[in-house]
């Protein structure tokens, strides 16, 4: 006898009518459970979770395009920026490009001819450490090639964060760690927390990403 049978049974239903109909209540009870299923599916909105913990110039573009793009398609965003990762709430953002020991990161000019905007100039951490400014020069670099390639600025793209309705929370700690007060940050800081309570909600997100 099936589930829905003995549930049928337990209501004292006659045996004669069970035989009859069980199969057929059991095929009903099976598409409106994958129906319901469905529906929910379908009503239930995407939750991104996000932990920002890098405060340069090329990693502050990754947490604030997926947030800004997650939000755009409707999702539900949250971006917990902790350690070095406040900077990008500072009410004036001062972020540089930090080439030293970042192998996956090749020098392209914004400028010259086509074959010479192609070259990859793999230039050794060596050479980058004993040249005097060279992470304003490279500062100066990216931010010609974002601006050459129409990409949006990071004050852009917070922008868009904030009036899209993403979740900007500060890590409590590492502002008290710091020495930093509330005033220093842009005053759309959601929340100040710690990691005790952005994990659950991590947890009960749909994707959950560190950067």
């Amino acid at each position: 006898m099936s589930n829905t049978a003995k549930v049928i049974s337990s209501a004292q239903f006659p045996s004669d009518m069970l035989t009859q109909y069980g199969p057929a209540l059991d095929a009903w009870f099976d598409q409106r459970f994958i129906q319901k299923t469905k529906e929910l599916e379908e009503s239930k909105i995407p939750a991104l979770a996000i932990i920002a913990t890098k405060g340069t110039m090329d990693w502050a573009y990754p947490p604030f395009i997926l947030a800004s793009t997650a939000s755009a398609l409707g999702w539900d965003v949250s971006v917990f920026f902790t350690f070095y990762g406040l900077e990008l709430l500072k009410k004036e953002l001062h972020l540089e490009v930090s080439p030293l020991g970042n192998p996956g990161m090749p020098m392209k000019m914004p400028f010259g001819p086509k074959w010479f905007k192609g070259i990859n100039w793999n230039i050794p951490n060596a050479v980058m450490a004993s040249v005097p400014g060279f992470e304003k020069i490279a500062t100066g670099l990216m931010k010609k090639t974002v601006k050459n390639n129409g990409v949006a600025t990071i004050d852009e793209l917070r922008e868009a964060c904030i009036e899209s309705g993403v979740n900007l929370v500060a890590c409590q700690m590492t502002v008290d760690l710091f020495g930093y007060t509330h005033a220093d940050f842009i005053p759309e800081v959601k929340d100040w927390i710690g990691a005790a309570t952005f994990l659950p909600i991590a947890q009960k997100s749909d994707v959950c990403l560190f950067i």
